[in-house]
C-alpha cells in the first residue's frame, strides 16, 4: 500500500518535466551519507542525475580556461544534474598533478581547488578518483615505474596492488588530497560536503590474479587508510561490476575475461560504502546488434541493484555509461535508446525506495574543449534529445527525493502528535475534569 501510495503520488508529480532545478536543503552538516542501501542528504533519502567529466582539473589548471569549467556547471545545472565524477590525479607526464612521488604541481593543484569551489557555488556535488588503472595520467604504469627507477625490481604494473614502496607511494598521495587545503575555500577537502565521495581507482583491473585475492586485499588496506583520515565522506572501490570467484553463478554475465575484480566481494569490504557499476555494451559486445546490447545492458543494471540491494544492502551508482558516435552505424536515437533504459532502470528501483540513487553518463563537454572529444562526449546545447533525457531523468529523480521528504516529515508529525497526546494524557491523569 505505501508503494501504491508512493507512485500516485510521483504520477501527479511528474506529469510535466522542469529543466532548472534549484535544491535548497534543510538543516543539516551536507555531507551525503547512508543508511542500508540508501543514501541520505540531511537526513532525507538522497537521489541523483550526474555525469563524468575527467577533464575539470587539467583545464582549471589555467585561470584563463576557468570559464569553460564555471560553463559546464552552468549548463549542468541547468538540466538538474548535481554531481560530477572527475579525476584527483595526474601522475607524471606533461602538466602533472604529482611529478614524482611527493612532490606537487601547485598550479595544477589550485585547478583542483577551483573545480570543488565552483561545484559548491553552483550546488554540485563531487566524486574524486584517486588513481588511473590505464596509463592515461600516469595510472598504476607511473607508480611503478617511479618504484623502479628508485632501485625496486618489479615484473609488472600490477605490483602497483602488492609492492609496499608502490602502496606507500599511493598512501601518500591519499593523504595528500584529503588533507588538502583548498585555496578558494579555506576548506580542507577532508571537511568539506561538496565531496561526495571519495574513489580509490578508477576501473581497478589485476589481470595477473584472477583469483581476485589480490584486488580484495588492496580494497581493505587502502578503504582503512582512507577512513582512519577521513570519517566525513563515502568511499568507493572505482569497480566496474565484474562478478567473481564469490558468486561464480554470475560470471556468465560478465562480457570480459577475468579481470581479477569480483562486485560482491570487493563491495562487502568495511568501508567501501557504496557499490558502483559500469555499462559500455557498445565496448564490450561490439560484434552485436543495438537489440542484443540494450538487452544485455538491461540485464546487467538489472542484475546488480537487485544484488546491492539484497546481498550487498549498499546504494549503488551506474557510475559510467554512453554510447561513442564513432560507432559503426550510429545515430543519436541509438544513444537516447541506451540512455533511456539506464535511466529507466535507475528510477525503477529508485521510486521503490531501492538501491539505484542516480546514473552519470560519460561525458560531459562544454563548447571550446574539442580535445576533449573522444566519441562519448555530450555537449547539452548541441544534443537536443539526449539533453531533454537527462534533464527529464534529474526532474524524476529530484521528484522522488521530495515525496520520500514529505512522507518523512508526516511520520514525524505524527510521533509528534502522538508524544503530545501521551503527555497531556500523562499529565491530566487523576485530575478531576469538570464540577
Amino acid at each position: 500500500m505505501r508503494h501504491l501510495v508512493l507512485a500516485l503520488l510521483l504520477a501527479l508529480a511528474i506529469h510535466q518535466c522542469c529543466f532548472h532545478i534549484h535544491v535548497v536543503e534543510a538543516g543539516g552538516d551536507g555531507f551525503i551519507r547512508t543508511r542500508g542501501a540508501r543514501f541520505l542528504l540531511n537526513g532525507n533519502p538522497y537521489y541523483a542525475n550526474g555525469f563524468n567529466a575527467y577533464w575539470l582539473m587539467y583545464v582549471a589548471s589555467d585561470p584563463s580556461q576557468r570559464p569553460k569549467v564555471s560553463a559546464a556547471f552552468r549548463q549542468a545545472t541547468s538540466h538538474g544534474l548535481t554531481v560530477a565524477r572527475t579525476w584527483a590525479f595526474s601522475d607524471g607526464g606533461y602538466r602533472p598533478l604529482q611529478y614524482s612521488p611527493g612532490a606537487y604541481n601547485e598550479q595544477m593543484f589550485k585547478g583542483l581547488d577551483f573545480v570543488v569551489a565552483e561545484a559548491r557555488r553552483y550546488g554540485i556535488k563531487v566524486i574524486l578518483s584517486l588513481a588511473n588503472n590505464y596509463d592515461s595520467f600516469g595510472g598504476k604504469k607511473q607508480y611503478v615505474n617511479w618504484a623502479r627507477s628508485r632501485g625496486q625490481y618489479l615484473t609488472s604494473d600490477d605490483d602497483f596492488f602488492r609492492h609496499p614502496v608502490v602502496k606507500g607511494y599511493y598512501k601518500n598521495h591519499v593523504k595528500t588530497v584529503l588533507n588538502r587545503y583548498n585555496s578558494f575555500t579555506g576548506i580542507h577537502y577532508k571537511d568539506d560536503p561538496t565531496i561526495m565521495a571519495w574513489e580509490l581507482m578508477n576501473e581497478p583491473r589485476c589481470t595477473s590474479d584472477p583469483s581476485g585475492r589480490t584486488i580484495q586485499a588492496w580494497i581493505a588496506e587502502m578503504a582503512s587508510f582512507v577512513k582512519s583520515i577521513d570519517r566525513n565522506h563515502l568511499l568507493e572501490a572505482g569497480l566496474e561490476g565484474f562478478y567473481g570467484q564469490s558468486t561464480p553463478q554470475r560470471k556468465s554475465l560478465n562480457p570480459n575475461t577475468n579481470i581479477g575484480t569480483d562486485f560482491i566481494a570487493n563491495n562487502r569490504i568495511p568501508g567501501i560504502d557504496f557499490a558502483t557499476v559500469h555499462a559500455y555494451p557498445d565496448q564490450w559486445l561490439s560484434n552485436s546488434n543495438d537489440q542484443s546490447q540494450i538487452s544485455f545492458l538491461n540485464n546487467w543494471l538489472n542484475t546488480h541493484i537487485q544484488d546491492a540491494q539484497r546481498i550487498l544492502r549498499k546504494p549503488i551508482f551506474v557510475a559510467e555509461f554512453g554510447k561513442s558516435w564513432k560507432d559503426s552505424g550510429y545515430s543519436p536515437y541509438q544513444r537516447d535508446q541506451l540512455f533511456n533504459a539506464v535511466y529507466y532502470n535507475i528510477y525503477s528501483s529508485a521510486r521503490r525506495g531501492g538501491a539505484a540513487a542516480g546514473g552519470l553518463f560519460w561525458q560531459l563537454l562544454t563548447e571550446g574543449l574539442d580535445n576533449f572529444r573522444d566519441g562519448y562526449e555530450i555537449i547539452l546545447g548541441e544534443s537536443s534529445s539526449t539533453a531533454n533525457l537527462i534533464a527529464q531523468q534529474s526532474h524524476k529523480l529530484y521528484q522522488i527525493r521530495k515525496i520520500f521528504e514529505r512522507a518523512r516529515n508526516v511520520e514525524r508529525w505524527k510521533r509528534a502528535k502522538e508524544m503530545r497526546k501521551r503527555q497531556w494524557q500523562g499529565g491530566n491523569r487523576g485530575k478531576r475534569i469538570g464540577n
